[in-house]
């Protein structure tokens, strides 16, 4: 089964580090942490002190260890254990839904999957199709499991990028300020070859 360690050291290395971009929809950001989407985390009255205390801020808060704790639980239970990563058994497919849901949300990289699984069961020939609701149950990872037995793990990976590809681009389109952020989300984008 896929390791969670695996899929947030790669994912971390993606989300830098202290950022208050204001063409930033997420805002102020920590490692990803958004304080705008997620203004209860722990780590936010760390952050703040370490601002009082002047100095340079991104070294003193990367050596914080209690800090670097609440970004490694954060991840873990409001991405990883919701896109139920502990039951994927291929470790590239949980890390690029656990990316994809760090970056879009888990509703999204949780639609990709389903709407993914849909489009490569041959029209139900190899497994049933199965709601695209955002929310990865039994029935998913059983269609996943079986596109898996059937070697299709490159292809699902292929067209998960291209599904994350096509929203950055549309995302860009209706908001060209944006566009600023193409170079990092597009190195997210990882088309693999067969």
């Amino acid at each position: 089964m896929a390791s969670f360690d695996e899929a947030a050291r790669r994912t971390l290395g993606h989300e830098g580090g202290y950022v208050d971009d204001p063409d930033d929809v997420g805002g102020e950001t920590y490692r990803g942490v958004s304080r705008r989407y997620h203004p209860d985390w722990p780590g936010w009255p760390l952050i703040d002190e370490h601002k009082k205390s002047g100095g340079r801020l991104p070294p003193k808060l990367d050596k914080d260890e209690n800090l670097q704790q609440h970004v490694g639980d954060f991840y873990k239970h409001k991405f990883w254990d919701k896109l139920r990563g502990d039951g994927i058994a291929s470790q590239k497919i949980a890390n690029e839904l656990f990316d994809t849901g760090v970056n879009m949300g888990i509703g999204r990289a949780a639609r990709f999957l389903q709407e993914g699984l849909n489009l490569l069961n041959r029209n139900g020939t190899s497994y049933d199709d199965i709601s695209v609701d955002g929310d990865i149950g039994s029935k998913t990872i059983v269609a996943m499991d079986r596109l898996l037995m059937l070697g299709d793990e490159k292809t699902l990976l292929k067209l998960l990028n291209l599904l994350q590809g096509a929203h950055y681009i549309d995302f860009m389109r209706r908001a060209p300020v944006q566009e600023k952020f193409a170079r990092g989300w597009l190195n997210r984008v990882e088309i693999t070859r067969s």
